[in-house]
């Protein structure tokens, strides 16, 4: 039987949110399943943190709400703090990434996310 994991859209107001939502959904209460996307991506690739059957979905309802939220706005928020971190080499990429997010371009949070499941986990996420 397959096992469902919702995602509740209308909680999911910034990454951080979201890494809280999806890790006590899959995990139970306070439960982790990444709390950055490079771990978020393991997770979802099998290992630490995985459901134990590799049979399940992730059915993210009200996700219009997340996609509002994780939009341009959430997605410069974001990239000032990577671009705070980041390696002096990728400076240039992220800032420019950066002033089109806040020119209400490119990928946003939201997208980024969406790549992840796809790329790791095709077919796990239903969005609702």
């Amino acid at each position: 039987m397959t096992s469902v994991y919702v995602l509740d859209g209308t909680q999911v107001r910034t990454l951080e949110e979201f890494w809280r939502v999806i890790g006590e959904a899959i995990n139970g209460p306070g439960g982790n399943f990444g709390r950055n996307l490079d771990a978020f991506a393991d997770c979802l690739s099998g290992g630490f943190g995985t459901p134990d059957d590799d049979d399940y979905v992730v059915e993210w309802r009200d996700h219009a709400t997340s996609r509002e939220y994780l939009g341009h706005a959430e997605t410069a928020r974001q990239l000032e703090r990577r671009l705070s971190r980041c390696h002096p080499t990728n400076r240039p990429a992220v800032s420019a990434d950066l002033v089109a997010a806040r020119e209400g371009h490119g990928e946003t949070v939201f997208d980024w996310l969406l790549e992840i499941f796809e790329d790791r986990a095709p077919g796990v996420l239903r969005l609702q």
